[in-house]
């Protein structure tokens, strides 16, 4: 593997967050973005509904602030918070001014509403496939950059640390061998960890890779029992767990029971567009039978009128037609599926971590932007705003080179038949104990599980067996702070404990190597 060197920067992932702090680092120095599969593969492109941003002026701003918030159930930084919707209609234009090729109606930008927001404030592009186009003009932007380079298929390891420094990283590459890159700081916009539950709408490479890098170096870990179940992901035996847009309900979809029942409204005022924890407890509830078994949940637009559904969302359309379904025509059934991760490595609002010139931005990081909950359609703009911040914070660690050492000559050691039985034993425990209804025992027995299973986890430096590694990792994360979190508030519900406590938990889980117990901080 030829290296790029010099890489004053290194930026693990290619998604929004990643492709924008290398645009914003470009001239500052020479930048290395290192993706571990082919360019556009990440969270970012399978993101459908859309980027929530407030051009609507002061008053608008205001409205998005509260929105996010609110949603957020009592945990948001409503520093981040600000910083987020205040910046963002100048990262919009950003986007726009680079060819990003949002919606238009007779000119105009299109602009739809999802759960929990007050008004219409959210923009697509080719009807649900907004992160995908955001991401080609990223991509495209950031080709063009002298000083940019973007390598593929390189899977990065362990931080290296000297003190309480980040300097460096090991990476894999394509052919099975290890290097170590030094740098002057490190951004991790590796994404999310959907892959360590079983049912997820996420990509496969999304194992955490990030948060469980920054956690093995030392640096502080934060809300990481807050998962979110997108409400609506596809439910057929043996089909994937497509997503099914928000926008969907967004445009007048409604949720029925296997009788053929509206039930939203008993478990929320705004019903189908009430925050996604409240409907994916509601589905997941109304889908529990009288015998415990599982039953249908359906989705319904056969009602909508003056929406060309296929148009609006095409690539939902072709998905179903593949499986004989049709939005205009069927009862589509859906259940909930792990979709983003509120908590990941802990930063301030400029991507800081604990660590000294390592930073994070996107759905790796935490800077308690999204608090308990996340609303619909801030994830796309999150990327933008805080890597953006996260380059210009960046700058300031110039100096120290990079350079590029082989650490290790020979191929990748195979992985073992039994990283793949290990992977799925694991995704089944953190579903079932550690997902979308919790409770002491289960969580308590998933740790045990863990634990179990942590001596059994292969040495091999295959990818598979990294990724393993990383997931458990996670899994463990997230059992230990669901333990400690004795309430239930946004995306974390414990049965055993199902009203909020803001006397003891109105504030954020810390975790870090080096500490045994998790801690509670305020902002």
């Amino acid at each position: 593997m030829e290296v790029p060197t010099p890489a004053e920067y290194v930026i693990v992932g290619a998604g929004i967050a990643g492709l924008r702090a290398a645009i914003g680092l470009s001239n500052a120095g020479h930048v290395l973005v290192i993706t571990k599969e082919q360019l556009g593969e990440s969270n970012t492109s399978y993101a459908q509904g859309g980027i929530a941003v407030a051009m609507g002026g002061d008053e608008d701003v205001s409205l998005h602030l509260e929105d996010t918030v609110n949603a957020g159930d009592g945990l948001v930084n409503r520093e981040a918070a600000r910083v987020l919707v205040e910046e963002g209609p100048q990262r919009v234009d950003e986007l726009l001014h680079w060819g990003t090729g949002f919606d238009r109606h007779n000119g105009e930008l299109m602009l739809t509403r999802e759960g929990a927001h007050s008004r219409n404030r959210i923009l697509h592009a080719n009807g649900d496939a907004t992160g995908a186009e955001i991401g080609r003009s990223l991509l495209e932007h950031a080709r063009a950059l002298k000083n940019v380079s973007l390598l593929e298929w390189a899977m990065c390891v362990d931080l290296l640390v000297e003190g309480d420094e980040v300097v460096g990283l090991t990476v894999l590459d394509h052919e099975g061998r290890l290097h170590a890159i030094r740098a002057s700081a490190v951004l991790l916009a590796s994404g999310g960890a959907g892959q360590v539950y079983s049912d997820t709408t996420n990509p496969t490479v999304a194992t955490g890779d990030g948060i469980a890098m920054a956690y093995r170096a030392g640096a502080e870990i934060s809300d990481m029992e807050f998962y979110q179940f997108h409400p609506t992901a596809l439910s057929l035996p043996g089909v994937s767990r497509f997503l099914l847009s928000e926008a969907l309900r967004g445009e007048g979809a409604y949720l029925c029971n296997a009788r053929g029942e509206r039930f939203m409204e008993r478990y929320h005022s705004l019903e189908e567009l009430a925050p996604r924890d409240v409907v994916a407890r509601a589905i997941t509830l109304e889908g529990i039978g009288s015998n415990g078994e599982q039953i249908p949940v359906y989705l319904d637009m056969r009602h909508v009128q003056g929406v060309d559904l296929h148009k609006r969302f095409p690539g939902i359309s072709a998905f179903l037609a593949q499986h004989g379904l049709d939005l205009g025509r069927d009862l589509i059934p859906v259940r909930p599926a792990a979709h983003y991760l509120m908590g990941g490595v802990k930063t301030d609002v400029n991507g800081k971590t604990s660590l000294q010139r390592l930073y994070a931005a996107g759905e790796a990081a935490c800077t308690g932007v999204h608090g308990a909950n996340r609303l619909a359609s801030n994830s796309l703009l999150e990327g933008l705003v805080f890597g953006a911040r996260a380059a210009e914070a960046m700058r300031a660690e110039s100096g120290v080179k990079a350079r590029s050492i082989s650490v290790d000559d020979s191929k990748s050691t195979p992985s073992s038949h039994q990283a793949g039985n290990l992977l799925e034993e694991l995704q089944q425990v953190t579903w079932q104990k550690a997902g979308l209804l919790r409770d002491a025992s289960g969580l308590r027995e998933a740790e045990v599980e863990l634990q179990r299973t942590c001596t059994q986890l292969p040495k091999s430096t295959a990818r598979s067996s990294l990724e393993l590694r990383n997931l458990h990792t996670i899994g463990e994360l997230i059992v230990r702070s669901a333990l400690a979190r004795k309430e239930s508030r946004g995306a974390h519900f414990r049965n055993d404990y199902p009203k909020r406590d803001e006397a003891n938990f109105q504030k954020h889980s810390v975790l870090s190597k080096d500490q045994s117990a998790v801690r509670f901080d305020a902002d």
